[in-house]
C-alpha cells in the first residue's frame, strides 16, 4: 500500500485527530519486506493500515499477507497471559506461577530420567537472536541433545544439497538484483507468484530484457504462466527430468570444459552414468515428452549466464536432496556459478528460514553454521558459552524423529517454541498421539495452536511488531526488525521467556541478557570464523545500510553479495558433482489399482504454514475459507468428482473430506491440496513418515491416494 493510498484513506474519513507509526518487517514469507503499522485514532476508536517501506529486497513492495498481518496480532484470541492446564482446562495464572511449574517439572523429569529426557522444539519463524538463544537453552540450560525445528520440514533437502555440493548453504549464491540481467532462468517446483509475490518483478525484469523461463511443475500456476517453456513431470520424479536435462547438455556439448577442470570433482563419474541413459526411459518415468526436455537443455546449455531457483516442489521429498543435487549438478556442469548473473538460490519458505537454521536449532549444529561433532567448533562455541566441551551435548535427531523418541517413551518433556507439528508434520494423527503420550509439555505461542491445546503449560508470547530482532532473507541479508509497538498485557519476546526459564532453573549467569542487541552481540562472536560468519554485522550497521549479506567477518566488510568467485567451501576449494540415480521416489508411494492418483501438497496466496495466524486475520480467512482439492475434469469424471462437491480423500495413513476443485492445469494423474488447515482437514493426515536419508526431509509431495464422493459425510 502506497503513500498515495494512505492519503486516499485520510480523506475518507476526514475526523483522524492522531497518527503514530510503527516500523516492522512481514511475519511471514522470506522476503522480509519492511513496512509501517499506521495507527490513526478517529473519533471513538483506532484504525490500522499497513504500507511498505522502501528496502534493499522488496522495495517498497507488499502483498497480500502483508497488508493484512496485523489483523492477527490484534485478534481477540491472542494470548496475553500465562495458562497453567487444570483439570483439562486452561487457568490463568502468574509468571512465577507458571515459571516455576515448568521447573519443577522439567527437573523432576531429567532428575528421573535423564538429560535427554527433555527435548526442544524451535522455530524459523523467530528472530536470529532467539533461534540462537534457544539452541543455546538447550545446550547450557537444559543439557539436552534433543533439538530440532520445523525448517527441517522447509529447508533441509536444499540446505543439505548445497552444503554437500559447494561446502556452505546460503539462500542465494548472488542476490536478487543479478536476476532481471540472466538469460535463462529454471524454476523448479515454486511457485513464486502466490507463496513470495513481492519477489515477482525480478523475474517480469529479467522478462522484460529477454530472459527466457523454464518451469517445472506438474501444475499449471501462476508461476507457470509468466514461463516460456512449462515441464509437468509426475511427482517424484524431478531427479529423473534433471538426468535427462543433464545428458542432453552433456551430449549435445554444453558443459564449460575450463571450469570443470578447474573448479569441480566428480564430473566424469557423472557424465559416464548420465550418457549410459536411455532418454526414452526418462520420458516414460517423468511424462515429459523428449522435444521439451531437449528444449529447455539446450536454452539453459547455450546461454551465456543462467540461473536455476529451488522450493518446496522438489525439496520436499524423500529423495529432495539428491534431486536439489542434480539440479546444481546441471548448474555446475555448465558452470553458471560464481560470476554475474548466474547462480542458485532456495525460494526460503518462512521468515526467518536462512537465520533459524544457522546459528544452532539444528541438532548437529552450533551457532555459524559449526558442526555440534566437530572438535574445534565444540571447543570455540563452549569457549563463547563459557562452559567445558564435554558437558556440550553430542547431535540429537531430526525434528520427526523426535516425535517417534516421544512415542517410544525416551522423550518425556517438551519445549516448544512457535510451531504447530501436530499439524505441519507427515503422518499427523501419530504426531498427535505421540505429543499426548508426554509427561509435560509447555508451548510459546500467538495462539491456542492445535498443538498448543495438549499442552501443561502456555507462554503468551509478542508479535512481530513487538519483537525487535534481527531476521535473514532468502538471499542471506541480514536485516533489523524494529519493533516497537508494546506488548498486549503480559506477554513477553520469546528471548526473555528463556532467560526467565532459564533463571528459574539456575542458569541465569548464561542468559543474563537485557535487550535483543545484547544477545546479537553475543551471536556475532559466536558465529565469528564460522561458515555463517556475522562478526562484522551491527545493530548501527544495519540501521544504516538496510541489510547486510553474509559471510561479514569484520565491522568493515561490505558483505558478500556474490560467493564462490574464486573457490567453492569444500576445503580443495572445488565443487562436488554427484552421480544421481535415475528412479523415481518412494516405490512404495508408486500408483497402483487400490490407490491411482498422486497426491500433491502446497500453498495458496492468502495463507501461511498451518495458518494459525492467517486463519485469524480475517481479511485472508476470507479469500480462502476452506481446503480444496485441485482435480482435472477428466480424472473427476472418472471418479464421479463434481465440482464444487465434497470428496474423500484416502492415501494408506487416513482420510480427509475437502470440496473439489476442477482445474485443467493439472496432470490428468495428480490432486493437489494447500496444507493450511487443521484437525479432519489437515491433508498432512495423508503423508507417509518416510523420511530422505540424507537430510529427514519427509516427503510432503508425493502421497499415492485414492478419492471418492464423500457420501457419507453429507448423510
Amino acid at each position: 500500500m502506497t503513500e498515495a493510498l494512505l492519503k486516499y484513506f485520510r480523506t475518507k474519513e476526514q475526523e483522524v485527530k492522531s497518527e503514530k507509526r510503527y516500523d516492522s518487517q512481514c511475519p511471514y514469507c522470506s522476503m522480509q519486506c519492511k513496512m509501517q503499522l499506521v495507527e490513526q485514532s478517529v473519533v471513538s476508536r483506532k484504525k490500522y493500515i499497513t504500507i511498505g517501506k522502501d528496502n534493499p529486497t522488496s522495495e517498497g513492495r507488499l502483498c497480500v499477507k502483508g497488508m493484512n498481518a496485523h489483523q492477527h496480532a490484534f485478534h481477540k484470541e491472542r494470548l496475553k497471559h500465562p495458562l497453567v492446564k487444570v483439570n483439562g482446562e486452561f487457568v490463568r495464572v502468574s509468571w512465577e506461577e507458571a515459571l516455576n511449574h515448568i521447573k519443577e517439572n522439567f527437573m523432576k523429569i531429567q532428575a528421573e530420567s535423564g538429560q535427554n529426557a527433555l527435548a526442544v522444539y524451535g522455530s524459523a519463524s523467530i528472530t536470529n537472536e532467539e533461534a540462537y538463544l534457544l539452541g543455546k537453552f538447550a545446550r547450557v540450560a537444559l543439557k539436552t541433545k534433543y533439538i530440532d525445528y520445523n525448517g527441517r520440514l522447509c529447508m533441509s533437502a536444499a540446505a543439505s544439497a548445497a552444503n554437500q555440493t559447494f561446502g556452505l548453504d546460503r539462500g542465494f549464491t548472488n542476490s536478487l538484483a543479478e536476476i532481471p540481467s540472466t538469460r535463462c532462468i529454471i524454476l523448479a517446483g515454486t511457485n513464486i507468484a502466490e507463496c513470495q509475490p513481492t519477489i515477482m518483478p525480478y523475474f517480469e525484469r529479467a522478462k522484460e530484457n529477454g530472459a527466457y523461463l523454464i518451469a517445472i511443475d506438474p501444475r499449471e500456476t501462476a508461476t507457470t504462466k509468466i514461463a516460456d517453456l512449462h515441464l509437468k513431470p509426475k511427482p517424484g520424479t524431478d531427479a529423473v527430468l534433471a538426468n535427462g536435462l543433464l545428458k542432453v547438455i552433456i551430449e549435445e556439448n554444453y558443459v564449460d570444459e575450463k571450469f570443470i577442470q578447474e573448479r569441480v570433482n566428480g564430473f566424469e563419474d557423472v557424465k559416464e552414468y548420465v550418457t549410459s541413459l536411455s532418454i526414452e526411459e526418462i520420458e516414460k518415468i517423468t511424462g515429459v515428452p523428449i522435444p521439451l526436455i531437449r528444449k529447455a537443455a539446450v536454452r539453459f546449455g547455450k546461454e551465456e549466464t543462467g540461473m536455476i531457483f529451488t522450493a518446496r516442489g522438489v525439496e520436499q521429498h524423500t529423495n529432495g536432496s539428491m534431486t536439489v543435487r542434480n539440479f546444481l549438478n546441471i548448474l555446475v556442469s555448465t558452470g553458471k556459478i560464481g560470476r554475474p548473473n548466474c547462480g542458485y538460490g532456495a525460494i526460503t519458505g518462512q521468515g526467518n528460514g536462512q537465520g533459524a537454521r544457522e546459528h544452532g536449532q539444528k541438532a548437529d549444529q552450533l551457532p555459524g553454521y559449526r558442526s555440534i561433532e566437530n572438535e574445534q567448533h565444540r571447543n570455540y562455541v563452549a569457549s563463547v558459552w563459557g562452559i567445558n566441551e564435554e558437558d556440550l551435548p553430542r547431535k540429537g535427531v531430526s525434528a520427526y524423529e523426535m516425535m517417534e523418541k516421544i512415542d517410544e517413551g525416551e522423550i518425556e518433556g517438551l519445549f516448544l517454541m512457535c510451531s504447530n507439528p501436530v499439524v505441519s508434520h507427515p503422518n499427523a494423527h501419530f504426531v498427535k498421539e505421540a505429543i499426548k503420550k508426554l509427561t509435560f509439555f509447555v508451548a510459546v505461542d500467538l495462539f491456542v495452536s492445535e498443538t498448543a491445546r495438549l499442552a501443561d503449560v502456555i507462554l503468551p508470547a509478542s508479535s512481530y511488531l513487538e519483537d525487535e530482532g534481527t531476521m535473514t532473507n532468502l538471499e542471506g541479508r541480514v536485516t533489523l526488525r524494529e519493533a516497537s509497538f508494546p506488548c498486549p498485557g503480559e506477554a513477553k519476546h520469546d528471548w526473555q521467556i528463556i532467560c526467565e526459564l532459564a533463571r528459574v532453573l539456575g542458569k541465569e549467569e548464561y542468559f543474563s541478557f537485557s535487550s535483543a542487541e545484547e544477545i546479537f552481540t553475543e551471536l556475532r562472536t559466536a558465529s565469528r570464523g564460522g561458515t555463517a560468519d556475522y562478526f562484522g554485522i551491527t545493530y548501527e550497521r544495519l540501521r544504516k545500510e538496510g541489510g547486510i549479506l553474509w559471510p561479514c567477518p569484520s565491522t568493515d566488510h561490505a558483505g558478500t553479495t556474490r560467493v564462490f568467485e574464486r573457490s567453492f567451501a569444500h576445503s580443495n576449494g572445488k565443487a562436488a558433482m554427484v552421480v544421481v540415480p535415475n528412479i523415481p521416489e518412494i516405490p512404495k508411494e508408486q500408483l497402483c489399482d487400490e490407490f491411482p492418483l498422486f497426491l500433491t501438497t502446497g500453498r495458496v496466496m492468502s495463507h501461511y504454514l498451518t495458518g494459525v495466524q492467517t486463519r485469524k486475520s480475517p481479511a485472508l480467512a476470507a479469500r480462502n475459507i476452506e481446503p480444496f482439492m485441485e482435480i482435472h475434469p477428466v480424472t473427476a469424471a472418472k471418479f464421479q468428482i463434481p465440482d464444487q462437491s465434497l470428496v474423500k480423500i484416502e492415501s494408506r495413513r487416513g482420510s480427509v473430506v475437502v470440496r473439489s476443485k476442477w482445474s485443467e492445469t493439472i496432470r490428468h494423474d495428480t490432486i493437489f491440496v494447500p496444507f493450511h488447515w487443521a484437525d479432519s482437514q489437515n491433508i498432512n493426515l495423508l503423508v507417509s513418515k518416510k523420511l530422505d536419508p540424507e537430510c529427514k526431509m519427509p516427503g510432503f509431495k508425493v502421497s499415492a491416494v485414492k478419492v471418492s464422493p464423500a457420501v457419507d459425510f453429507l448423510t
